[in-house]
Formats: structure tokens, C-alpha cells, sequence
């Protein structure tokens, strides 16, 4: 009567050599391992150039976005916490310790600072004197198109333009397992390992773009409030400087 259950564990003594020759990173139903993509979205079962080109399909359909981090462009270093959308955005920006608001709505580029700010003389700003300054602070200055600012600053207020450029990872793309961001579960694909940059991109609900660490030391940027519209409208006049005709000329 002892040769039904020897039996018995010769065959779970050969499911279970089955399975720890089969499992190559991915869970084998009945091999005892839980499915890491089981119950989410189903990108994480996708090769990574595939995930990075659905997930910035869904980014650049979305409404709006949160983001918030620094970015790395022409040696400085900026801290950004901005709300886009097609049409325009608004929020605050970091560059050497002085902070400042930005607002765009539509063609129209606002900026907002303190009278520090204003008399830096490091090309931030305009360099004139402590009163004119002092008129600024607090207001928001029309920058007009043609001014090196206007390029300089519209571009953190440009959804389109900043996805564009910051959703491309560099170099042969890989996955590099799952992760959590904020609580969400994410997949993360990389560029060549990592050198090009890594990008967590979330396993629940719409397959958004979460974190991104730039390649080169570029900066790090989280994404939240996809698709989460915001009011933006233009300051009212009284809170309006016109940078080109207002602007002391001492």
C-alpha cells in the first residue's frame, strides 16, 4: 500500500523540477508564482519600444498633466512644478534659488516674480534699478514674443513641446521589471540599461507615463493629474505689467 503515495511525491517532486526549469523571469500559472502583470493593464506583458510608443500615445492625448522636478538644459539646473494643457499652463519655476510663476494662455506669456528677481543681474531679469524693481515685484509681466524670454520660458509651459522631447528614452530599449510609484505599479523600461534614461509607466487604469529620469543626469520628473483639466485664464488687467511699454527705461 506504500506505492501510491511514493508515487504521488515522485510526481510533485517532477511538477516542481518542471517548474524551476521553466520560470525565466515571467510567473507560470500552477508553478506557485503570482503573475505580476495579472489584474493590471497588460503593458507590462509588452516588449519596451511598445510600451514607450502607447504610452506616449496616451500622453499626448490626454487633457492636461501635472509635473513637477527638475530638469537639466544649457548647464542650469531648473525646479519645476507646472500644470499643462493644450492651450496653455501655469505654475512656478526654480532656477538659482529664485522662484518665479509662469502662466501662457494661448499666445500670451506671463511672468510673475519678486523684486529680487527682477533686480538680478545674471540675464534672468530685467537689470534696471531697485524702484523699477520694486514695480514689478508682484505683478504679472507680459513678455512680449520677440524677447529671448519668451522662447526661453514658454517652452515649460508647452504640453506638447515638453512631452515631445522629454517621453523619448536614448539607445536600445529594455524592460527592467515592475516597480511602485506613489503607490501605483508600474513597469519600467530603460535605454541602453539606464544610460538613457528610465521610465516607470503605470500598470493600472490608462498606461500613463508616472517617472522619468533623463538620461545624462538630465533631471527627474514625476507625472500626475492625467486628464485632470484646471482652470487658466489671463491675470486680470490691474494685475498687469506690459513688459514692452511699462517697463522703466532707467
Amino acid at each position: 500500500m506504500t506505492a501510491i503515495p511514493q508515487s504521488r511525491n515522485r510526481r510533485a517532486a517532477l511538477v516542481s523540477a518542471m517548474c524551476a526549469l521553466l520560470v525565466t523571469g515571467t510567473a507560470l500559472t500552477g508553478c506557485g508564482e503570482e503573475d505580476p502583470n495579472e489584474g493590471t493593464n497588460g503593458v507590462g506583458r509588452l516588449p519596451a519600444d511598445k510600451i514607450q510608443a502607447k504610452t506616449r500615445k496616451v500622453a499626448e492625448a490626454a487633457e492636461a498633466v501635472r509635473l513637477h522636478g527638475t530638469v537639466v538644459t544649457s548647464g542650469r539646473t531648473y525646479k519645476l512644478d507646472m500644470r499643462l494643457k493644450s492651450d496653455g499652463g501655469t505654475g512656478s519655476v526654480t532656477a538659482k534659488g529664485m522662484t518665479f510663476q509662469l502662466m501662457r494662455t494661448g499666445e500670451e506669456l506671463f511672468l510673475k516674480a519678486d523684486a529680487g528677481f527682477w533686480s538680478h543681474a545674471d540675464g534672468e531679469g530685467d537689470n534696471g534699478d531697485a524702484a523699477a524693481a520694486e514695480k514689478l515685484s508682484g505683478k504679472y509681466v507680459k513678455v512680449p514674443q520677440g524677447d529671448p524670454s519668451y522662447k526661453k520660458f514658454s517652452g515649460f509651459t508647452d504640453k506638447d513641446l515638453l512631452l515631445e522631447g522629454l517621453l523619448t528614452l536614448h539607445g536600445k530599449l529594455a524592460t527592467d521589471g515592475h516597480h511602485e510609484q506613489a503607490g501605483v505599479r508600474t513597469i519600467r523600461i530603460t535605454g541602453d540599461k539606464g544610460a538613457g534614461g528610465t521610465l516607470d509607466v503605470s500598470l493600472e487604469g490608462t498606461p500613463y507615463p508616472l517617472r522619468l529620469v533623463r538620461a545624462g543626469s538630465a533631471g527627474t520628473l514625476s507625472f500626475s493629474d492625467w486628464g485632470q483639466d484646471f482652470a487658466l485664464k489671463e491675470p486680470a488687467q490691474d494685475e498687469i505689467l506690459d513688459y514692452g511699454r511699462q517697463l522703466p527705461s532707467s
